[in-house]
């Protein structure tokens, strides 16, 4: 029992300890805080909240109620697992980088039926595009620091 407590103390004593670095909860945060609201457009979308919805032309509620199910499920997948991948990395957990690989799974889909698929572009307006490729910059973004943090041992 003895040598068993000893070592696993030496153990513990000869590992080095990692330290969660600043910039982890400052890009944690932002990052949960932009994929909320990504999360708030889905659900609004969804729901059809007429407060959120008013902003949007008939040409574009047309767009959005024409969506298949699984535009829905890919958009669905997206947004889910992106906020869930940011709680994951502010809980130091690995898998925030499964995560976010499948929001850009759920990306790629999605982006496919918006600008493959159908012209959102010329729906939803110039701004779209622009947007879109905001959306993809940030998801890689958080992809690849994900995958850093978990390489340095900061995500187990």
């Amino acid at each position: 029992m003895l040598g068993h407590m000893r070592r696993n103390w030496e153990l513990t004593m000869t590992q080095p300890t990692i330290t969660t670095p600043p910039h982890l909860w400052i890009i944690g945060i932002l990052s949960l805080l932009w994929h909320a609201a990504g999360a708030f457009d889905y659900s609004a979308t969804q729901w059809r909240l007429d407060g959120y919805l008013s902003q949007y032309t008939p040409a574009q509620m047309e767009y959005f109620e024409a969506f298949p199910s699984w535009a829905v499920g890919t958009w669905a997948l997206a947004v889910w697992s992106s906020l869930l991948g940011s709680l994951a990395l502010l809980m130091r957990k690995a898998w925030a980088v499964h995560l976010f690989v499948l929001q850009l799974v759920g990306l790629a889909l999605t982006t496919v039926y918006n600008f493959v698929l159908t012209d959102a572009a010329a729906v939803m307006g110039g701004g779209a595009l622009v947007f879109s490729s905001l959306i993809w910059l940030i998801a890689i973004s958080m992809l690849f620091y994900a995958y850093k943090m978990m390489k340095r041992g900061v995500l187990s």
